[in-house]
Parts: structure tokens; sequence; C-alpha cells
């Protein structure tokens, strides 16, 4: 009971930050779980998403659910915007490795990661706090990370670049030990992996010299992503499981289809010959229907004939569907179910909502 009173205190926070349209403050103590592979960003207010709020975290979340792989983001931090469909993470501004490093090991024990996604390093930078140690003091941190999650995925970014350029050729320094310092600990055995971060941005990608621009994050979020595709379990697999799945109309043959892959908040959901396509691939998470980073929506105060729609991500009820064992889905909200037009099973036909039947054009089989 207490889990599930947790969740809806999160989906009700999360429906007040859509409606306000805000994005939540850093430290608010709110979470959310899907049951996904466990993943922490952990770092400093590059982590945090300073400037932009959510950070790379956004770009890497709708890559991420677009791609059919179902994760859960954790920390004790929660920020972001509705687009952010998992507002978790261990992201602390103003933080140096030894901060990060006195806490890591309650953060590990509390929320058991199976991944984690370290930046950070800039601050030791930025105060000139003994920035010669600073490569000891990351080596120390990986060590506690990995004796603390031996069986966790910990990804090891190099920083981004910085405008200064006296701080640059620091940062400079400071990530060309990282390479070595990896490799020596993969050599022995721990599950460690660099990521080059400082080279796929410039300093035209930072808003005020240090923090990303929003597209400066979206390169960031980029990056993650491929570094995390190229080893096997430490996002899942896409596709398995309850997530990543086609949905076939039972009347049709033909599968629930994003036209176009479109992430437009308001696009309406068609039927299409199916071709395993991402824009035909949806995750079910118990509640939530998602596909191209955006969840499967009914219109607020929807009546029988409304459409249904791909829009942010909220957790609100008008979000929650169904999968039910007669084989229609049916939405929390308005008890209304997903629904073909007009009984049609041409290629284009709009799919709507409509008071539940059970009829042939109501049913949908995941494969």
């Amino acid at each position: 009971m207490r889990g599930r009173r947790r969740w809806l205190a999160a989906a009700v926070f999360g429906a007040l930050i859509a409606a306000t349209g805000i994005a939540l403050p850093p430290g608010v103590a709110a979470a959310e779980s899907n049951g996904g592979v466990r993943v922490m960003p952990l770092g400093d207010s590059i982590t945090e998403g300073t400037q932009v709020p959510g950070g790379y975290r956004i770009g890497l979340w709708q890559r991420l659910a677009a791609g059919g792989y179902r994760i859960d983001l954790v920390g004790s931090q929660f920020n972001g915007p509705s687009s952010l469909g998992d507002h978790d993470h261990e992201g602390h501004p103003g933080w140096r490795i030894d901060q990060i490093d006195a806490n890591i090991s309650g953060w590990l024990g509390r929320f058991t990661p199976r991944t984690v996604l370290l930046h950070i390093g800039t601050n030791d930078i930025l105060q000139n706090y003994n920035v010669s140690g600073a490569p000891g003091r990351l080596s120390t941190l990986i060590d506690h990370i990995t004796a603390a999650a031996p069986t966790a995925d910990v990804f090891v970014a190099t920083i981004i670049p910085l405008a200064n350029a006296g701080q640059e050729s620091a940062a400079r320094t400071f990530n060309a030990t990282i390479p070595a310092m990896v490799q020596s600990k993969a050599t022995a055995g721990k599950k460690v992996h660099l990521v080059d971060m400082h080279s796929a941005l410039t300093t035209s990608d930072l808003i005020d010299g240090i923090h990303p621009t929003a597209g400066g994050y979206d390169k960031m979020a980029a990056t993650w992503y491929s570094a995390l595709r190229a080893v096997s379990g430490s996002i899942g697999d896409p596709g398995t499981g309850s997530g990543g799945q086609a949905l076939v109309g039972t009347a049709s043959g033909r599968c629930l289809d994003v036209p176009n892959g479109s992430a437009t908040n308001g696009v309406q959901p068609i039927i299409w010959d199916c071709s395993g396509a991402a824009n035909q691939l949806w995750t079910y998470d118990g509640q939530t229907l998602r596909a191209v980073g955006k969840c499967l929506d009914s219109p607020t105060g929807a009546t029988a004939g409304a459409k249904a729609q791909l829009w942010d991500c909220t957790g609100a009820a008008n979000q929650q569907w169904s999968l039910r064992s007669d084989g229609t889905i049916s939405n929390t909200q308005s008890g209304l179910c997903l629904d073909v037009s007009g009984r049609a099973t041409a290629n284009g036909t709009p799919v709507i909502l409509w008071t539940c039947t059970a009829a042939a054009n109501q049913l949908w089989t995941r494969r």
C-alpha cells in the first residue's frame, strides 16, 4: 500500500507540474519508478540541468523511450519539465568530486542502480580546489562506486569544455588522465567505461561559459545514449518484456502507428502496415503507453469519438491505460477504449476513443 501511495503522490505532483508548465526545483522530495533498469545520473549542476532544468536527462530519456528501453532514473534529487518522463537524479550544483564521494555509499545503498552515469570534476577546476589531486580523487570515487555496486556498469565521462582559457587548460589536463584510469580499472575486472564527453561539445554549446545550452545538453544526451547502447545489459534490451512491442489491431492486422514518427504534442495515432519501426513500438509500464518519447493521452474531458493523441508524459490519469484481458485498452480517466474509427481497416485510419464494446476494432495484441 505504501508503494501505491508513493506512486500516486508522484503522479499527482507530476500532473501539477504539467498543468502549471513550470520546472521542478532541485531537491524536491518526490520519486518516480516504472520498474525498469535503474540508472543513476551522478554529478554536479551539469547533471542537475542548471540553465536548462533537466539538462541532458531530457534528451536521454526521450531517446531511451523511443528506442524501446524501459529505464528508471534514480537519485535523491528531482527536477525537470514534463517532457522528461522521469525526474530523479543525483546532480548537485557546486559539488566537487570529494563531496560526491562523501555521500556515494549511502546513495548507492539506497537506490541500488544498475548503471551509473558519472560526470564530475568541473567544480574542482572552477574552485581551483587542489586541481592536481583531482584525478586521484576521481579514481578513489570510482573505486568506491565499484566496491559498493560491483555489478553496476559505471560510465565515466570526461568533463565538458569551459569557456575560460585557463580553466579549459586545466580541464584538458584533468581529462587526459581519465582514459588510462578507466582502462586500468576495466583491466582489473571492474565494469567501468569511458565516455568522451569533452569532444562532443564546444564552447559555442555553452550558455554561460560553463553550462550547456539546450542544444549542448542534447549533444550530451546523444553521447550518453550511444555509450549505453554499446554496453550490453546496461539499459536492458529494447522490445522485450512489457516494453517496446507493437500493438496489432485484431480487425485490421495493422499496427498502432505514430504518423511519420512525429513527437509533436497532439498528433493522432493511426493504423498502418506493421514494420517494426520505432514509431510502432510501444512501452508499457503498468500505467502509461509510450512511443517516440511521448505518452498516449486521452484529452481532458474526452467523450466517445474524441481522438487519441500523443502528449508530453505527466503521469496524470488521462495518460494511464489498462491492457485488459479481453484485448481492449481502456483509459483510466475517461473509461473509454482505444478504437479504430468507423471499424475501418485501411492504412491511415485514425485511432479514437469510444465506449468499450470489445468489438474487433477495439481489440489489440502485443507482439
